[in-house]
């Protein structure tokens, strides 16, 4: 009697194939690799030390009612941060502020007040000079218009109190970045350029006439893309962490976690891949459709600086945003510390979009 035909060894087949297809492909390679990897190696190269990002909070007992109070939060170019005493105090050893600021009046006759600071070794120095520089140039001439050269205002700590901090780097913040957005870039491009060609020349139609059933041909194409985008993925973090000290807190560990977080995205993004590749009439229109979806997210999802710069009015919408949540637990699960299990509302999100995203793919996609 004929053995009954193995799908399970027919999408791996499919898989082979479309595996080397893409491998082959100048245009996989290059958008799922070659850009991401550029941009690495633009920023890995730039420097050690986080960009220019004046960010301060007060000292829960700093004297409010000091006239230098209201001066420093009408100063141009920094931004105060409102949290609680254990958050800023978080935020100082991460380097996401530039320091603590403490207003407390002062015993020395020849002053009214003492600013004290707070930094962390997490800080890019050239910030903490650049807002030294801004305090000490708005007392002057406070002083000037005050008192003259005989008295002064604030007296400027020379001293700058530091805490321990992990050094973050401008590699810590672009490359989970870029490797999102080459996830993202590869799950919707590359499955809407494969699906709509396979189409196109009737591969899929020449399918039916095999015993393999329409799912396992979905998988087998599928698996070849994550296979591919996993090995870019491994690529980009062993580039950044062994060349340019990308941190990975917990070694091994947490560069597995960042993996499976690749997967996960990468599947979602998959779903949009579908979608476009269903909807699309001509192989012209897939780039069109696809960027309505990717540019937004690679200008507004926090892949090149953090969403906090842009307007209040705008961040609720990249918050929403699919790529946004995928970045923001890699460098949660990169840099901080976190596990996969503390990023549950960066996952559901992505869950969300994904649930979406496949239920539209169920009802546009075709086959012919």
């Amino acid at each position: 009697m004929p053995q009954p035909y193995n799908q399970f060894r027919g999408m791996l087949a499919i898989t082979r194939a479309s595996l080397k297809a893409v491998f082959r492909s100048p245009s996989a390679v290059i958008f799922s690799f070659a850009f991401p990897m550029v941009f690495i190696l633009v920023f890995g190269f730039i420097g050690g030390g986080g960009g220019i990002n004046v960010r301060i909070a007060f000292d829960k007992k700093a004297d409010t009612t000091s006239p230098i109070y209201t001066n420093i939060q009408k100063a141009p170019g920094i931004r105060i941060v409102n949290k609680g005493e254990k958050e800023l105090l978080e935020d100082l050893e991460k380097g996401r502020i530039t320091a603590i600021l403490n207003i407390q009046k002062s015993n020395d006759s020849l002053s009214d007040y003492k600013l004290s600071f707070k930094s962390s070794g997490a800080v890019n120095p050239q910030n903490l000079e650049i807002l030294r520089s801004i305090f000490e140039s708005k007392v002057r001439s406070v002083d000037e218009a005050l008192y003259g050269k005989k008295h002064t205002l604030v007296a400027i700590d020379k001293q700058v109190e530091m805490v321990p901090g992990r050094v973050y780097r401008t590699i810590d913040f672009i490359l989970p970045g870029q490797l999102g957005f080459s996830l993202m870039s590869a799950g919707i491009f590359g499955v809407a350029f494969i699906f709509f060609n396979l189409r196109q020349t009737l591969v899929l139609k020449r399918f039916f006439a095999t015993p393999i059933k329409r799912s396992y041909i979905i998988l087998g194409e599928g698996l070849s893309r994550v296979i591919f985008q996993m090995i870019t993925a491994v690529v980009i973090l062993l580039v950044g962490h062994f060349f340019f000290k990308f941190t990975l807190i917990h070694g091994v560990l947490t560069m597995i976690e960042l993996l499976i977080l690749s997967f996960i995205g990468l599947i979602v993004f998959m779903g949009f891949g579908f979608v476009v590749s269903g909807v699309a009439k001509n192989e012209s229109v897939i780039p069109p459709l696809a960027n309505l979806f990717t540019l937004p997210q690679f200008l507004l999802a926090g892949t090149f600086f953090s969403i906090d710069n842009f307007p209040s009015w705008l961040q609720p919408l990249c918050r929403i945003l699919p790529l946004t949540h995928m970045n923001d637990a890699m460098r949660n699960i990169a840099f901080e510390g976190a596990h996969l299990t503390d990023c549950g509302t960066q996952i559901g999100v992505l869950a969300i979009w994904g649930v979406v995203a496949y239920a539209g793919a169920v009802k546009v996609f075709k086959w012919e």
